[in-house]
């Protein structure tokens, strides 16, 4: 079996072609420069010097995190853009399982650890146990690559909280060794070593080697199936986290050009999907209140009632999941209000599940009491539905 591998989690960017038996070629390189400007070109340059025809692949074996999100981006790309132009299968390595398989054979804990910045490290926990050749007489052992801890997300000192109750010995590599080098030296009452520079960072090899074996245990997928694993959100994902947990909620009339995004929202959140057209049918409707809210400007939530006589009746209300809890619900519900007051309606209905409990909670602090039970009102699933109502200005 051929494989072409690639890394690029790290600082390093490195590729290679693997067979069953032996590393055909490989390119690494650790150093500052973008892995967009090097991936490519280095993947050239190597089938060029051992003259590969890319269809002659077997599969394309890829790192695929965690890692720095940029470099997993990159490599990821690569690996799909490569496996759907030649029709081949990608193998998702775990950036971590193979730093670990660079220590081939060693009996002790191997404890992969990159830095992931605030303190924490991306690793998991390692070792090779050995047994006896498959053939009887023979002193042939082959090591057994064990996964202790799976790949994770954690604090340095919990990290070394857990290695010390194995009192095991210890040896670590990757890019965090010497970012957090003293906290070991410090922590740690366990023996301890750092593997040498020959296996301490990413290589594409091992990537291929340890991928030849998770294809043939059925570990592989397609190029479109296939996607990166960050552990945890990217630092700019959680500086607009941060930004919209901040952020004011603005609600306003909901437009005509609302209605793809809260159709959108349907699909995230009900099972019973409202499409497009039923959106913007009910927005054309005279006898409606429809309202968006917005967050750090994104769509955060939105409402739709209508109105019947002196009463408006709320027939649609959702906070997409990452802004819920956050007040955007309460502030459509007093914006609603305040609405129904301009047209001189005097009470507000709705219906919630039974099962709901959250939203019951949110409509009985805004105001909202039982009237009655719906009974098997809701579909997928059937359930009753709870009836609610609130005077205006209560």
């Amino acid at each position: 079996m051929r494989v072409l591998a690639i890394d690029s989690s790290g600082l390093t960017a490195t590729v290679a072609v693997v067979e069953d038996t032996q590393t055909i070629a490989e390119y690494t390189v650790n150093y500052k420069k973008t892995h967009s400007q090097t991936l490519l070109p280095m993947i050239a340059e190597m089938a060029k010097m051992i003259e590969l025809d890319l269809d002659s692949i077997d599969a394309i074996a890829v790192a695929g995190g965690p890692g720095s999100f940029t470099g997993l981006r990159i490599g990821s790309a690569t690996a799909k853009g490569l496996g759907l132009a030649l029709d081949k299968p990608l193998i998702h390595v775990p950036t971590v399982d193979a730093l670990a398989y660079n220590v081939y054979g060693c009996g002790d804990i191997i404890c992969p650890i990159m830095d992931a910045r605030r303190s924490q490290v991306y690793t998991g926990l390692y070792t090779f146990s050995r047994k006896a050749g498959e053939k009887e007489g023979t002193n042939r052992v082959e090591p057994v690559f064990q996964v202790m801890k799976m790949q994770m997300a954690i604090p340095v000192e919990d990290l070394i909280r857990r290695l010390n109750n194995y009192a095991r010995p210890v040896v670590f590599l990757g890019d965090g060794v010497p970012v957090y080098q003293e906290a070991l030296a410090e922590g740690l009452k366990v023996p301890y070593s750092f593997a040498p520079s020959y296996m301490n960072r990413q290589r594409a090899a091992v990537v291929g080697a340890l991928g030849i074996k998770y294809f043939k245990a059925g570990r592989f997928e397609t190029a479109a199936e296939h996607k990166p694993e960050y552990l945890r959100v990217s630092q700019a994902e959680r500086e607009r986290a941060e930004r919209e947990k901040k952020a004011v909620t603005e609600v306003r009339e909901m437009s005509m050009e609302d209605g793809a995004a809260v159709a959108e929202m349907e699909h995230q959140l009900f099972a019973d999907a409202w499409s497009e057209k039923s959106v913007l049918e009910t927005l054309g409707q005279e006898n409606t209140i429809c309202l968006t809210a917005l967050k750090a400007g994104r769509t955060a939530g939105y409402l739709l009632a209508y109105t019947a006589a002196d009463e408006a009746e709320i027939a649609r209300i959702a906070v997409t999941e990452e802004l819920q809890r956050q007040g955007v619900a309460r502030a459509l519900l007093q914006r609603l209000e305040n609405v129904c007051k301009e047209k001189g309606l005097t009470r507000i209905l709705l219906d919630v599940r039974e099962s709901n409990e959250a939203a019951r909670a949110l409509y009985e602090s805004a105001g909202f009491r039982e009237d009655g039970i719906r009974q098997r009102f809701y579909e997928d699933p059937q359930e009753d539905a709870i009836l609610m109502s609130r005077k205006i200005g209560e």
